[in-house]
C-alpha cells in the first residue's frame, strides 16, 4: 500500500507514539481532556487575584490568659463610632479580631483609636494594620489564596526593633555572679554573705580577710573576660571583677547575630516570603516583611522574648538562697534556683497531641551538650520532680516626661511561671515531651523554642504597614508594560500567523494563567522585579512558538501540510527543550544564591520557564491539531 499525506507509517517522537494512520496531528481524547483540566484549575487557582483585599486592623492579645470576646468587640465599635469613624464590617476570627476599613486613611484612624481604648498600663494588646481578603469562601476552601506582593508593590509590615543591651549584660552579670558563687563554694572559700554583689558592669565580692580574697583570686583566675583587681570599698576587702570594653563589644555583637539568627527562624515559620531582616546600627534591628497578611501576628511573634528553664524541685534541707518558688495548681511550689538545662539547648520543638488523651503537647530535642546535662541530673534524681520554668518578656509602654514633654518609654515586665512539674520516672536523654499547655501556648512555645532563644529582648520602637500608595505607581506601570507587551505580541502574532497566531495568543493567554496560579499556591512573593521577569516570559512564550511555526514554514516546502506540521513541532522541540532547560539552570542558581530583588526576578522566570514549555509544546500543538488535525489539506498558510 502506498503511503498518502493521511497515511504515514508508524513513528516514535519525543512526544511519545506518533498516531496512527489516519490520525496524523490528532491528539486522543483523553489527551485534550487532560490539557482542559490543567488549564483550567490554572484559572481557578488565579481567579483570588481578582479580588482586591479590604484595608483592615486586626487585633490580637499579647497573654494567653486575656482573651478577645465580645465584650472586646462592643469595646471596639463603641470606640470608632463614637470617633465617626466608619467600617465596612467587624468580627471575631479565631483568637483575633479583625476591622475592615474602606480606605488607607481610615485604617490609619481606626487604628489609633482601637489602641487608645484596648491598651492601658496593664493590659496590652497588638493593634496591626492588615489586609482582610475578599476571596469567596469556596475558593479559599479548596487553598485559592491572591499572590503576595512585595513592599515595592504591595506594601506589608515594617518592623524596627530595638535590642535591649543593658538588660542583656545585666543577665550576663547576673549569671557570671551565679556563677563565682557557686564555684567559691565548690572550693569551701569564705566570703561575706550578701546577696547584690552587681553594680552595673562590676562584680565585688566582699571577703573577711587577705587569705580569702588570694584563696577566691586563684579559684576565680579563669574569668578572663574581666579585669581582675584587689579593692577596699567602705573599709571591706572585695574581689572586683569589671567587664572590659573589648568584652561589652563583643558580647553585644555576638546578642545581636543571635537575635538575627532567630528572627530569620520566626519569619520563616510565619510562611513570608522574601523578607529581609538585618542589622541597623550598633543595637537595631530592621524586619520587612512583604505582603504579609497577618501583621499583628508577626508582631506579636517577632516582640516575643520567651525561654524554658528546667529545674530541680528543691529539697527540704536546701539553703532558701539557692531556692525560688512560685504558684503552681493552686499550691506553693519551691524549685531550685540553678537550671538543668535552657531553651538554649533545644535543638527542635514541634507541637503535637498526646495519643492518650488528644491534650497538646511540645515535643522537645535537646542538643548534646542539653542531652548529655539532661541525662547526667535525671540519673541521680529518679522520683524527684522537675519543674519547667517558662519566662516571658512582656513589652510594655509608658508615659513619661522628658525635657517637659511627654514621650513613651518602652519597658518590659519578667513573667514566670511554672508549666509543668512532673516526677522523673526514669533517666531522660535527648527527647522528652512538655504537657499541661492549650493550644496557642504549645504552638507558640514550638514555634519559640524551634527558632532558638534571643540572646537579648527587644521592643519595637517602629511599625509601619507600608500600603499600596508607595506602589501604587510601580504597580500601575509595572503591569502597563506587560499590558501593552502583551497586546503587541497578540496583534503581531495575529497579523503574521493568521490561524496559528490565534492558537499561539490562546497558548499565551494560558501561560500567564499558570503562572500566575502556580505561585499564588506557592505563596511567592512578587515583586517589580519580578513583573519584569513576566515581561522575559512573554517574550520566552512567543519566541518557542516563532520557532514552531518557523520550522512548521520550513517543512511546507518539501512535505505535505500535515506531514510539515507534525515534522515542524518534532523539529522545534528540542531547541525549545535546550534554550528553556538552560535558561532555567541559571533561575535556580539565582534563586539559591540571590536575595531580594535578584530573588523575586529569579522565582518568576523559574515558573515563567515551566509554564512556557507546557503551553509551547501541549497547549499550542493541542489547538494547532484541533484547527487542522485531520483534515485533507491542499496547501497551508503560515
Amino acid at each position: 500500500m502506498s503511503e498518502g499525506p493521511l497515511d504515514p507509517p508508524e513513528q516514535t517522537t519525543l512526544l511519545g507514539v506518533a498516531p496512527r494512520r489516519g490520525a496524523l496531528n490528532k491528539f486522543p481524547l483523553w489527551q485534550y481532556l487532560l490539557i482542559a483540566m490543567v488549564v483550567g484549575i490554572g484559572a481557578m487557582y488565579a481567579a483570588p487575584n481578582l479580588f482586591q483585599p479590604d484595608p483592615a486592623i486586626q487585633v490580637r492579645s499579647l497573654d494567653s490568659d486575656q482573651l478577645i470576646n465580645q465584650g472586646t468587640l462592643s469595646r471596639v465599635e463603641a470606640a470608632l463610632k463614637k470617633d465617626n469613624i466608619p467600617i465596612i464590617d467587624s468580627a471575631l476570627e479565631d483568637d483575633s479580631l479583625i476591622v475592615r476599613v474602606d480606605s488607607d486613611e481610615t485604617q490609619l484612624r481606626a487604628q489609633a483609636t482601637i489602641s487608645a481604648t484596648l491598651n492601658t498600663r496593664d493590659v496590652s494588646y497588638v493593634v496591626a494594620l492588615s489586609q482582610a481578603s475578599n476571596t469567596p469562601k469556596w475558593l479559599q476552601g479548596i487553598g485559592g489564596k491572591p499572590m503576595s506582593l512585595g513592599l515595592d508593590l504591595f506594601g506589608g509590615a515594617h518592623f524596627l526593633l530595638q535590642v535591649n543591651m543593658q538588660e542583656y549584660l545585666k543577665g550576663v552579670m547576673a549569671n557570671s555572679a551565679e556563677g563565682m558563687r557557686d564555684k567559691l563554694i565548690e572550693e569551701r572559700i569564705r566570703f561575706l554573705p550578701g546577696k547584690d554583689w552587681v553594680k552595673g558592669q562590676i562584680i565585688r565580692i566582699p571577703f573577711r580577710d587577705e587569705g580569702g580574697r588570694a584563696a577566691a583570686k586563684d579559684v576565680l583566675v579563669d574569668y578572663q573576660d574581666f579585669l581582675i583587681q584587689d579593692r577596699k570599698v567602705a573599709g571591706i576587702l572585695v574581689l572586683q571583677f569589671t567587664l572590659t570594653d573589648d568584652k561589652v563589644r563583643d558580647l553585644e555583637d555576638r546578642a545581636i547575630s543571635q537575635n538575627l539568627t532567630s528572627l530569620r527562624k520566626r519569619v520563616d515559620e510565619l510562611g513570608v516570603s522574601e523578607p529581609q531582616v538585618q542589622r541597623l546600627g550598633r543595637s537595631r534591628i530592621v524586619v520587612d516583611l512583604p505582603g504579609i497578611q497577618d501583621s499583628a501576628r508577626a508582631k506579636e511573634i517577632l516582640n516575643k522574648f520567651a525561654n524554658l528553664e528546667f529545674r530541680l524541685e528543691a529539697l527540704p534541707n536546701a539553703r532558701k538562697s539557692q531556692i525560688e518558688s512560685y504558684p503552681y495548681q493552686g499550691r506553693k511550689q519551691e524549685i531550685m534556683r540553678r537550671n538543668i538545662v535552657t531553651g538554649n539547648n533545644v535543638q527542635d520543638a514541634q507541637q503535637s497531641f498526646d495519643p492518650d488523651t488528644s491534650q497538646p503537647q511540645v515535643s522537645i530535642e535537646l542538643d548534646n551538650e542539653g542531652g548529655r546535662k539532661m541525662n547526667a541530673v535525671t540519673k541521680d534524681n529518679v522520683g524527684r520532680a522537675m519543674a519547667i520554668l517558662f519566662i516571658e518578656q512582656k513589652p510594655r509602654v509608658r508615659k513619661v516626661m522628658v525635657d517637659g514633654e511627654e514621650v513613651e518609654e518602652f519597658y518590659s515586665v519578667e513573667d514566670k511561671r511554672l508549666i509543668s512539674v512532673a516526677n522523673i520516672q526514669s533517666a531522660l536523654g535527648f527527647n522528652f515531651r512538655i504537657t499541661g499547655l492549650d493550644l496557642r501556648e504549645a504552638q507558640d512555645l514550638a514555634l519559640l523554642l524551634r527558632a532558638g532563644a534571643l540572646a537579648a529582648p527587644m521592643y519595637i520602637v517602629e511599625e509601619r504597614t507600608v500600603g499600596a500608595q508607595l506602589g501604587d505607581e510601580n504597580i500601575r506601570r509595572g503591569w502597563q508594560s506587560v499590558a501593552i507587551g502583551f497586546a503587541l505580541v497578540l496583534a503581531f502574532m495575529l497579523f503574521y500567523y493568521r490561524g496559528f497566531g490565534i492558537a499561539a495568543n490562546i497558548a499565551l493567554t494560558a501561560n500567564l494563567t499558570l503562572l500566575v496560579a502556580i505561585m499564588s499556591v506557592l505563596g511567592a512573593t512578587l515583586t517589580l522585579p519580578g513583573i519584569a521577569g513576566i515581561v522575559l516570559t512573554v517574550g520566552m512564550a512567543v519566541d518557542a512558538n516563532v520557532l514552531i511555526f518557523s520550522r512548521i514554514k520550513e517543512e511546507l516546502e518539501n512535505n505535505p501540510p500535515q506531514q510539515a506540521i507534525q515534522a515542524g513541532f518534532d523539529r522545534a522541540l528540542l531547541t525549545i527543550t535546550d534554550a528553556n532547560v538552560t535558561t532555567f539552570f541559571v533561575a535556580i542558581i539565582l534563586l539559591s544564591i540571590g536575595s531580594g530583588p535578584v530573588r523575586g526576578f529569579a522565582v518568576t522566570l523559574a515558573v515563567g520557564i515551566v509554564t512556557s514549555m507546557f503551553t509551547a509544546i501541549l497547549v499550542t500543538r493541542a489547538l494547532v491539531n484541533l484547527m487542522y488535525g485531520g483534515r485533507k489539506l491542499e496547501s497551508l498558510k503560515i
